[in-house]
């Protein structure tokens, strides 16, 4: 993914004909994007950062801060076009847009937000996954948008008998920027179950949740205000002029570009990891992690911890998902910063990372005894709806910097450890391999060497690991305008990316053995991180 050689000439004719293509995505703290020539090459990329915050006991993120944010990395980004190229950005072949999976975001006839959007980090529906996973026979987590709507409407909720439109933030923003209420497969797949092999939601339990909710009188059944479900490669409309204006207030941006449907980021990291055929697996590690290992055949029975998705495509995806990943380690990094200050040194927050995080590898195997849990929410797997970061040692525990950083890193991936022992010891899934991407891998081999011990298998990174999310969504919008139109996603990412995936790196042995030893550490220690949310209200 790194950025094309060619910093004039070529690119910038390319980019001034309009055969660029753009990828954008909503990130927990970063809004990126990226720029492509159509062979798959990144030619400029742009960014805006935001942060959630917690109103009211729910994690959100302002209407005014969406857009401002979409703006503000489209802005970024077409600078760096006019810095790089000296051409101005006016003309798209495609676009595409992908955020957060999940959450709820619920508008009323008018289009008008009827509730502060909820973040897939909301641990607040448990009510309603304990009564739909049964009915379902399908697990049901919390964060995803069915488990929202259906809490809202067991809480009594004045808004739910409003709801014209119930999306994500992906769609929510493709919409106000094409018309079109529609989303991508694999984002449908956080929102409610989905038939792989109609490439819809599945019919017999829209049928079984609009019967259990009949006697509410809502005004409305599931599919009135759902959006409709497009596979990988369709087409999902243009841009309007209202659309460009949000897009680039500058009003430089041409109306009228072909949009693919907007994708989650889980469907972003398997395409840009190449990791769409069956036994084929990744992870995206930063703010939460998530692994995902695409099946060859349904799983034995429900795991409340597993969700059950889908490739951009459609094939079904198990996925363990942890909402903490690396927040709470992000906080600790801020303090070192902190701290560093106080004594009179400057050091950039990638200083500080590039400088920190490598001190892990010097640490003892097993962290030399500390005990780090990383949860600053709530976690699903491990059935809290709460969290409290903490730090515990015993006396004779080895309390170095280098050991400190090690368990700050293994801890933020127990979560995830926890549901991938459920697929290949519980269900025997096999996996070839695991392709990583996201904010973890940024420093060096660090992330690439901690996460192969944590999974105790073989990673490899794609290029620009740290940043695939926007890219990924860039070539499912140049998919959409492939030449050969018979041509699978699968064999699209081999023709186009094939050669951006690193070598895997096989897991020391003292590293998961190491980790071994930490994680029984961590899954006892978890009776404190109970206790912990218990007296610290």
């Amino acid at each position: 993914m790194s950025i094309a050689e060619n910093r004039s000439g070529g690119a910038a004719e390319l980019i001034e004909a309009g055969k660029a293509i753009l990828g954008i995505e909503f990130g927990s703290t970063r809004i990126k994007g990226a720029l492509i020539a159509p062979d798959g090459k990144t030619i400029a990329s742009g960014s805006y950062g935001w942060e959630n915050q917690l109103k009211d006991g729910i994690w959100t993120y302002d209407l005014d801060d969406i857009w401002k944010g979409l703006a503000g990395c489209y802005g970024s980004l077409a600078a760096d076009v006019k810095s790089r190229y000296s051409v101005e950005l006016k003309r798209l072949a495609g676009l595409g847009f992908s955020g957060m999976m999940h959450g709820y975001v619920a508008c009323d006839a008018a289009g008008k937000l009827l509730v502060p959007f909820r973040t897939w980090r909301n641990n607040i529906t448990a009510k309603a996954c304990a009564a739909l996973t049964p009915e379902f026979d399908f697990a049901i987590p919390q964060r995803w948008t069915i488990a929202h709507l259906y809490q809202s409407i067991l809480d009594g909720q004045k808004h739910v008998a409003e709801i014209a439109y119930l999306t994500t933030l992906a769609g929510f923003v493709h919409w106000k920027l094409t018309g079109e209420k529609v989303v991508g497969i694999g984002e449908a797949s956080g929102i409610f179950p989905i038939d792989s092999e109609k490439l819809d939601y599945d019919a017999s339990l829209v049928r079984k949740f609009d019967s259990l909710v009949a006697g509410k009188k809502l005004g409305w059944k599931l599919l009135d205000i759902l959006p409709k479900v497009l596979p990988a490669g369709a087409s999902a409309g243009k841009l309007t002029e209202a659309g460009a204006k949000l897009l680039d207030p500058s009003g430089k941006l041409q109306a009228g570009i072909p949009l693919c449907p907007p994708e989650g980021d889980a469907g972003t990291g398997m395409v840009a990891t190449n990791s769409v055929r069956s036994r084929s697996g990744n992870v995206s590690a930063g703010t939460s992690v998530f692994a995902m290992i695409v099946l060859e055949k349904k799983l034995k029975r429900v795991h409340e911890e597993i969700d059950m998705v889908t490739t951009p495509d459609g094939k079904p995806v198990a996925m363990a998902h942890a909402n903490n990943g690396s927040s709470d380690f992000d906080a600790w990094i801020s303090l070192f910063g902190q701290a560093a200050a106080a004594l009179g040194a400057k050091a950039s927050p990638d200083e500080l990372y590039s400088r920190l995080t490598p001190l892990a590898l010097k640490g003892d195997p097993d962290a030399g005894g500390l005990l780090a849990i990383n949860f600053v929410s709530g976690e699903h797997v491990a059935g809290l709806s709460e969290g409290r970061p903490l730090i515990a040692r015993s006396a004779d525990s080895s309390f170095t910097i280098e050991n400190f950083v090690r368990a700050l890193l293994f801890s933020s991936l127990c979560a995830v450890r926890t549901g991938m022992d459920i697929l290949t010891e519980g269900e025997g899934v096999k996996i070839e391999g695991i392709r990583g991407h996201g904010g973890f891998f940024k420093s060096g081999d660090t992330g690439q060497r901690i996460m192969a011990a944590a999974l105790n298998t073989p990673v490899s990174l794609p290029a620009g690991a740290g940043e695939g999310g926007a890219w990924g969504m860039a070539l499912l919008a140049a998919f959409m305008l492939r030449e050969k139109k018979a041509q699978s996603l699968p064999d699209y990412l081999e023709a186009t990316i094939a050669d951006s995936i690193g070598a895997p790196m096989a897991p020391d042995p003292k590293d998961a053995e190491g980790f071994r030893a930490f994680f029984a550490r961590y899954k006892s220690g978890l009776a404190v991180e109970k206790a912990a949310i218990a007296a610290l209200k």
